[in-house]
């Protein structure tokens, strides 16, 4: 049977469309469930009418797809926070007061430089009840006490919206946090932090404890701390404390992945509890007890790992490939896909837009679709090539699968993935068996020599073998320019190219020829747009000062000394580079004057020198130079004065002030982020 002709496929391709759809419009919900009443209604009728031979069988299975693709959209609607009434987001002052929060913690996040991090659940605003989740930071030097999952804290604080990127082209981290359907932070210290006495005793709170007395007692047993901080991203996908250093040689070694709870550890796990259950009797009894251990044990395993995008669909994926097994039926993989998919998103819709979940799905359908077809090129006899064959198959198939997805979100490309692969799928094997047999006994307080220090061992020679592959920087591309069109461009050519291969025909050469033709206009398109623009960027950088003019492909950097220097590592300028599809041409220290479009700029630094025969359009401020505004408007009378975040706070307070009264705009890069000029 083709998977398209299987009829939850339809259903479910409907159903994404329909959060997908939800997402971008915004609708209206009562225009969408008076849609969904009336299409529940034309299904009741084409059934009914098809039974009866009146109309043909497509039209009721045109309706099916059509109310699939509704119930998509109100699943997306009832489960974004936004439309709740209580949410905090809809108080008018939320934002601008202070106000006393009654917040309960749900899960500890990556610690930042100056923070620990929480992911916390709103109960109530002053005396009314709310809902919601935000961001809780608590400032690290003030910490007096160690914070737990389920601890119910009050504190009197103003909550801050989450601020779109401050430069162009930049990760928009508050997109980011909307997506899993947060709206806001809370910045504090732990003295203004009231701890209540109850605690919120939900499965959070009993699985956080869970993991804590496992790391606790790995601890105790003298375990690394560096090879236990990967061994929990390994098994418990963990990755708090991970040190930034052996993240980045994870993703220069194009094994990031592993660090994520996957359908790889899940396989494994399924694979080992059926390995203990193996005296079991195959009995009808014994098959159903099975059976039910399996699936308690991935289900707790999930929740242990802490319910991450990931986790969930492998869990959901493997648990379907279970019970097919325990009805003796042959599992189509598609199908179990397709179910997987379905059920996750009924549940939490706002995972179709994790990044892990859609390069976790396309990476196992093209694992599914295109290794046979690779498998296929060679044939070894040889047992041990025939492993190593099948290794590479998969790896190759997966990456290609994910390459233009893994290109759209990260600009990189890791030109040793296969090798990393090759070596690391045998020792994650072990590593997987080891530490899932560790961490069990750990949860009971015993933590064995003869299982502790192997899995120790093999961790540090896992870093060591990535931490090697990921130093021959030569095979990583970074910056590669990238955008939606060539994204979905490439993922058209690609298919048709797969199609083709699978079957030639000539029809399917066609097709795929014309997907090359949609990519290079894509690619042509992108060029001539970018060719045709120009802008003057002021950056918001700070302590420093960072100006850019580009014009099509060619950018121009103007910046004083410090950046200068490090123009190749400045993050920020790389960004906006490889967004643009362009290049630095010319590399200049910043002068008081100059010309954009037939618009005068006048430049002030610390010095507080400028040009009096000028009158600008623009007055740019940098580095906090000592000036009268007031008096340098009866000079200069500028059209907008803009501030970027190399001066004092203190000082852009007195200048907005000033401009407010002379009635003359006031752009600090500070607080509205980047000013361009086009």
């Amino acid at each position: 049977m083709k998977v398209l002709q299987f009829p939850l496929a339809r259903i479910t391709v409907g159903f994404v469309l329909g959060i997908i759809a939800a997402f971008y419009s915004k609708a209206n919900p009562q225009i969408v469930f008076f849609l969904l009443f009336i299409t529940f209604l034309a299904l009741g009728i084409t059934w009914f009418l098809s039974r009866k031979n009146k109309i043909p069988q497509l039209y009721f299975g045109l309706t099916a797809c059509l109310l699939s693709f509704f119930i998509g959209m109100i699943t997306h609607i009832t489960h974004n926070d936004f439309f709740q009434k209580s949410n905090y987001s809809h108080y008018s002052s939320i934002y601008e007061n202070p106000h006393l929060l009654t917040i309960t913690l749900r899960e500890k996040l990556k610690s930042s430089t100056a923070n620990e991090r929480y992911i916390a659940i709103v109960n109530r605003i002053d005396q009314l009840e709310s809902t919601g989740r935000l961001i809780l930071n608590i400032r690290k030097d003030s910490l007096r006490h160690v914070f737990q999952i389920g601890d119910i804290l009050q504190i009197k604080t103003t909550l801050h919206k989450n601020s779109p990127p401050n430069n162009p082209n930049q990760f928009d981290y508050s997109k980011y946090l909307e997506n899993k359907q947060i709206f806001a932070q809370v910045y504090t210290e732990s003295a203004e932090i009231k701890i209540g006495t109850e605690i919120d005793k939900s499965i959070w709170y009993y699985t956080s404890k869970l993991r804590s007395k496992i790391i606790d007692n790995l601890e105790k047993s003298n375990f690394n701390k560096t090879e236990l901080t990967v061994a929990l991203a390994l098994i418990l996908g963990q990755q708090q404390d991970i040190s930034p250093e052996i993240i980045r040689d994870y993703q220069y070694a194009g094994a990031v992945h592993i660090l994520s709870v996957s359908g790889l550890h899940i396989g494994f796990i399924l694979l080992f509890v059926t390995f203990i259950l193996k005296p079991l009797p195959n009995t009808k009894r014994g098959s159903l007890l099975k059976l039910l251990i399996i699936l308690a044990s991935l289900s707790i395993f999930g929740l242990i790992a802490g319910l991450a995008p990931s986790v969930v669909r492998s869990v959901t994926m493997f648990s379907f490939v279970a019970i097919g097994n325990h009805l003796r039926r042959s599992v189509n993989i598609y199908h179990t896909l397709l179910v997987s998919i379905l059920i996750i998103l009924l549940f939490e819709p706002s995972f179709l837009f994790d990044v892990g979940f859609q390069l976790s799905y396309i990476a196992l359908f093209f694992i599914i679709w295109l290794q046979p077809l690779l498998t296929s090129v060679w044939l070894p006899k040889n047992k041990i090539t025939k492993y190593i064959w099948d290794i590479l198959t998969v790896s190759f198939a997966a990456q290609i699968g994910t390459l233009p997805l893994s290109i759209y979100y990260f600009h990189q490309f890791p030109g040793l993935f296969f090798v990393t692969n090759l070596v690391i799928i045998p020792l994650l094997s072990i590593i997987m068996i080891l530490g899932v047999l560790v961490m069990v006994l750990a949860a009971f307080g015993y933590v064995p020599f003869v299982f502790a220090k192997p899995l120790e061992w093999s961790v540090y020679y896992l870093n060591k073998i990535i931490n090697s592959i990921a130093s021959v920087e030569q095979f990583i591309i970074h910056n590669i320019s990238f955008n939606y069109s060539l994204l979905i461009s490439s993922y058209l050519f690609l298919i048709a190219l797969i199609i083709w291969f699978k079957k030639p025909t000539f029809n399917k050469l066609i097709l795929a020829l014309i997907t090359i033709i949609i990519l290079q206009t894509s690619f042509l398109q992108t060029q001539y747009n970018i060719q045709n623009q120009q802008e003057w960027v002021v950056f918001n950088l700070k302590k420093n000062t960072l100006i850019t003019e580009r014009n099509g492909n060619d950018v121009s950097l103007y910046a004083n000394d410090s950046i200068l220097k490090i123009t190749t590592k400045n993050s920020t300028l790389n960004t906006y580079l490889v967004g643009n599809f362009s290049e630095l041409k010319t590399i200049t220290r910043i002068q008081n004057v100059a010309f954009f479009k037939g618009k005068k700029i006048i430049i002030i630094d610390s010095l507080g020198i400028y040009p009096k025969n000028i009158k600008p359009d623009i007055l740019v401020l940098t580095q906090s130079p000592k000036i009268n505004l007031e008096r340098l408007f009866q000079t200069l009378s500028p059209k907008i004065v803009v501030a970027d975040a190399s001066n004092y706070k203190t000082m852009q307070k007195i200048w907005k002030a000033t401009c407010a009264k002379q009635k003359i705009p006031f752009h600090a890069t500070g607080e509205k982020g980047f000013y361009k000029l086009n």
